[in-house]
């Protein structure tokens, strides 16, 4: 048997909630991507479907505006969360995000994991650390992607994974922790193949 019976290329986009009120039933699994505004969530969203305008992207960091689904399988959903931090938008439209990615990570009770997005040349900021560390309250398995991978020799690269996952020791829980390029697609195997384990159907019921 395969790592996962999820196939990401079938993924389709669902709908656009300003907040959780606008949502689907709180049923299934769905796995959270959430990351700074410039993390590049959207084109990794695209890679890992393989599906190049399933995501919207933007080279102005802040355009997911809500809270959008993608449907991978029956009762299967990707959620693209609201980029938290910088972002040249209006104060008050940033507190709607913010709020909106507060209420859906902190009531939806489908939420099975969450991927946290960090671009590898400045990881960890402190919002970041903020989401694994909540997402670790929340005893959620956090996947930590260390984006745009091919900006660093390798060296480097390997570096900072090093780095990261020293530090994100200290913080407890089901921490895994990787480099991903969406450009490259360095990461995306390994990245489906661990996400899909939380939406698979099958590894679910055998967990139960």
């Amino acid at each position: 048997m395969s790592d996962t019976a999820i196939d990401f290329r079938r993924a389709k986009y669902l709908l656009s909630a300003p907040d959780i009120s606008f949502l689907p039933p709180d049923t299934g699994i769905e796995v959270a991507f959430a990351g700074r505004s410039n993390a590049g969530k959207s084109s990794a969203l695209n890679t890992m479907t393989d599906q190049k305008g399933l995501a919207k992207t933007s080279k102005t960091p802040g355009r997911t505006q809500m809270i959008n689904l993608f449907e991978v399988a029956e009762d299967r959903r990707l959620v693209d969360l609201p980029g938290y931090g910088f972002a040249q938008v209006p104060l008050e439209m940033k507190k709607k995000w913010q709020k909106a990615l507060a209420e859906y990570l902190e009531k939806r009770r489908c939420l099975r994991g969450v991927v946290v997005m960090m671009d590898c040349r400045h990881p960890l900021k402190d919002l970041d650390a903020n989401m694994v560390r909540w997402s670790v309250a929340a005893d959620l398995p956090v996947l930590v992607l260390l984006t745009k991978a091919d900006k660093l020799k390798q060296a480097a690269k390997q570096k900072t994974l090093r780095d990261v996952k020293a530090e994100l020791t200290e913080f407890g829980g089901e921490i895994k922790v990787q480099l991903f390029s969406s450009l490259k697609g360095t990461g995306r195997g390994e990245a489906i193949a661990h996400i899909g384990r939380w939406l698979d159907p099958q590894e679910e019921s055998v967990a139960e």
